[in-house]
């Protein structure tokens, strides 16, 4: 599909890659970048870099041709499983592990993992998804739920739709939080400028939509707050945006201003290597048999050992940890 476009007088000064990917949202940057280098994009006529800066006036062409289909393989990597019957199993997926293949194609993905399990999962989804029916961020941690055929996954994608789907995060945050508990609702959108981010705001205009999280504190350990976090909608990054929203980013989480590394007085802990974000329980109904289903995922060790660690830096006794997450352990 060919696209043409004259860049405005105020949009001068931007990157060429910037600037596309601005214009047309259903194309991610990455791969704007690989039309351009494979001459697609014309800015008046003659191929230019994605470092391209636009001056006004300029007429662009872009034949936004689709990548060709992938699907993912099968790879043998572990998984740690929760829970598992006919229709459906939940998994504990690591922090690390991507869910599923982008379509610029990637292996040791939770859907790889399935795949070299040897079992049948649904089709519901693309190629590149089987049985996925909804994701959790590369660096967040915890249970998701996989459909194994096309019955489950259909009453499993209806049901976090209608909001059915109760999902209970354990999260650390920068800070101490105001109040013992609270909410947040603010709508959640693509930052036009790194579209790698989200924004939150008050009003739902654009491509923003409604979001709205619940959260109550557990306990505080060395200027930083941990907290059991209630999604009641799934926008992409939800739970971590609002929180920085709200100027209390979880730990580990770069992306939304925290700090690479944690500090109690002078002692600088080491640095987490993740978000401290976790999906430590998912309540849902079964959509075959319409009995309750409730899966509880431990926290991670790695997640654990860190507020130990935090709690002994602020002088407190790391026994206090194992107190404040009672059956999250």
């Amino acid at each position: 599909m060919k696209q043409e476009f004259v860049v405005a007088a105020e949009e001068a000064g931007q990157r060429l890659d910037r600037y596309l990917a601005a214009r047309i949202p259903e194309l991610s940057r990455t791969r704007v970048q690989e039309l351009i280098a494979a001459a697609l994009v014309r800015v008046d006529g003659n191929a230019v870099k994605g470092s391209h800066k636009l001056r006004g006036g300029e007429r662009v062409e872009i034949e936004a041709q689709p990548r060709p289909a992938l699907r993912a393989e099968p790879e043998p990597i572990p998984l740690d499983v929760l829970y598992e019957d006919d229709d459906l199993l939940v998994v504990n997926k690591p922090a690390g592990m991507t869910v599923h293949a982008g379509a610029g194609g990637a292996a040791g993905t939770l859907v790889n993992a399935l795949l070299g399990r040897g079992q049948p999962l649904s089709t519901g989804g693309s190629p590149l998804r089987p049985g996925i029916v909804h994701r959790l961020d590369r660096q967040t941690s915890g249970a998701i739920v996989v459909a194994k055929n096309d019955f489950a996954h259909a009453r499993l994608a209806a049901a976090f739709q209608r909001r059915k789907v109760a999902k209970t995060y354990i999260a650390l945050v920068e800070g101490s939080l105001p109040r013992k508990s609270g909410r947040i609702e603010l709508a959640v959108g693509r930052d036009p400028r790194r579209r790698e981010r989200m924004t939150a705001r008050r009003d739902v205009a654009g491509q923003a939509r409604p979001a709205r999280t619940d959260w109550r504190a557990l306990a505080s350990f060395g200027g930083c707050t941990l907290v059991e976090v209630q999604l009641h909608t799934g926008r992409t990054h939800q739970a971590r945006v609002h929180f920085a929203a709200l100027r209390h980013p979880v730990v580990g989480d770069t992306l939304y201003g925290a700090a690479k590394q944690e500090r109690v007085g002078k002692i600088a802990l080491p640095e987490l290597g993740r978000n401290f974000l976790h999906a430590a329980r998912l309540s849902f109904q079964h959509p075959r048999s319409k009995q309750p289903v409730e899966v509880r995922a431990p926290l991670p060790g790695e997640l654990r050992d860190y507020l130990r660690q935090l709690a002994t830096a602020a002088g407190r006794d790391p026994a206090d940890v194992d107190a404040a997450l009672g059956a999250y352990l």
